[in-house]
């Protein structure tokens, strides 16, 4: 009876023993009863015996994808070339499996078109100067499309925006055009602001009687204290009377 018996148990246990199947904690296992979804089996091990059982593993971490460049046109007409990473997970590994047959292709070929779209109803300085605004368009409208696939996009960022030569250097010459601009006006503003006090150190000086002689005197005193320096001064009438009687006060002297 024992020998009889003895295969049929080695024939169990090796049967348990090839049946075994581990998901690990990052992993959900989609499992099938004679071809048709039964369940999800959760991390551990678990059992699938062959014929009856079949079970497929989705790795549920956050995954990142990077979508390839694609050419497109802007609002203005300007051709460009773009690319982007997408940042997701699955968050039903049932529906990842039996709504779509390769949920990362899937993924892949809706961001690329919905990227083209994007960038066709915007402008380039749109584009240029609201990065942030046009990825959270893109990952919503993508994210809309796969929570039928049981995928959860979180997060959509642009990486380069790659201009024609032709467009940088036009870019650039606008860039030096506004800075120059700048500077002009900038350098006016100086100058008006400059023109303001001197005009109320005229004011202050004509104001004083005698303020403007000594204005005058210090100047010369600053300007003798180098002997190399010849200037020629266009003097009022009044100091130059005042210096020739200071003058002839000394010679008396």
């Amino acid at each position: 009876m024992d020998a009889l018996i003895m295969p049929f148990l080695i024939f169990f246990v090796v049967v348990i023993l090839i049946s075994i199947r581990q998901v690990n904690q990052y992993e959900r296992g989609v499992k099938f009863l004679f071809g048709r979804f039964s369940q999800i089996a959760e991390p551990g091990w678990r059992l699938v015996f062959p014929i009856i059982n079949s079970m497929r593993k989705v790795d549920i971490r956050v995954r990142a994808l990077d979508v390839p460049d694609q050419e497109s046109l802007t609002k203005d007409n300007i051709p460009i070339k773009i690319n982007a990473v997408i940042y997701f997970k699955i968050a039903d590994a049932s529906r990842a499996v039996l709504a779509v047959e390769d949920f990362m292709y899937a993924t892949s070929q809706l961001a690329q078109t919905t990227m083209r779209n994007a960038v066709g109803e915007i402008t380039l300085d749109h584009l240029l100067a609201k990065k942030e605004e046009v990825s959270s368009r893109i990952q919503q409208i993508v994210d809309k499309v796969t929570d039928e696939w049981g995928v959860d996009v979180q997060n959509v960022e642009l990486k380069d925006i790659v201009l024609p030569e032709s467009l940088k250097r036009v870019i650039a010459r606008q860039a030096e055009a506004e800075r120059e601009k700048r500077a002009v006006i900038i350098a006016s503003e100086g100058e008006v602001a400059s023109a303001e006090n001197m005009a109320k150190a005229a004011n202050t000086l004509s104001a004083a009687p005698g303020a403007l002689h000594l204005r005058t005197l210090a100047s010369l005193g600053d300007i003798s204290t180098n002997p190399s320096n010849t200037t020629v001064w266009m003097l009022p009438i009044e100091v130059l009377r005042a210096i020739e009687g200071i003058g002839n006060k000394i010679g008396k002297v």
